[in-house]
């Protein structure tokens, strides 16, 4: 079933929208939801949550890819179990080791409340990867949104370890100079 459907059905309130999405993006939002939490049963329990925080939003929401706002939801209700669980310090799994890798080039001291200063380094983060070549953006897409892991982006891929740690190193260098350019860093 397309997207389009699928969001017509919760738009109708038909709850096969849940089970149809369920379906179509399951296997996906249940591996990014395990590569944040190291929990099989956490992660089952956050990909439930975003049916839910879909159900509950859809509408007035109507997005455009169902597929990318579903994943957005399960990494944020993710994100939020595991700080829950680690309230002073991240855990383990993907999600620390990706974004240790980041924390050189975006401090995350900034709050949620400085809401301007983070739409403004959302969009130099768009104009920055839409300037990385297709595969370099999948590959940064995968490790720094999916959480996904460098043997993982890799296999998907049908490429070198090697190569995708290449990737990301100059991506990482890229985003840092572009940022320094932009007044960011």
């Amino acid at each position: 079933m397309e997207d389009k459907e699928i969001i017509g059905l919760f738009l109708e309130r038909n709850s096969s929208a849940i089970e149809e999405s369920r379906r179509k993006y399951g296997a996906a939002l249940e591996r990014t939801a395990k590569n944040i939490l190291s929990d099989p049963q956490d992660s089952e329990e956050c990909v439930n949550d975003a049916y839910l925080a879909a159900w509950n939003t859809i509408p007035p929401a109507e997005p455009r890819s169902l597929g990318a706002y579903l994943t957005g939801l399960t990494r944020n209700i993710s994100i939020s179990r595991l700080r829950e669980r680690y309230a002073q310090k991240r855990g383990g799994g993907e999600y620390a080791v990706a974004f240790d890798e980041l924390e050189e080039v975006i401090s995350d001291g900034r709050s949620p409340e400085e809401e301007i200063e983070s739409r403004e380094l959302g969009m130099a983060l768009n104009r920055f990867l839409s300037s990385l070549k297709e595969d370099d953006r999948m590959i940064f897409v995968s490790r720094y949104w999916l959480v996904e892991s460098v043997k993982e982006i890799a296999e998907r891929l049908a490429t070198s370890e090697s190569r995708v740690k290449s990737s990301l190193f100059r991506s990482r260098n890229g985003l840092r100079k572009q940022l320094r350019k932009e007044g960011y860093l």
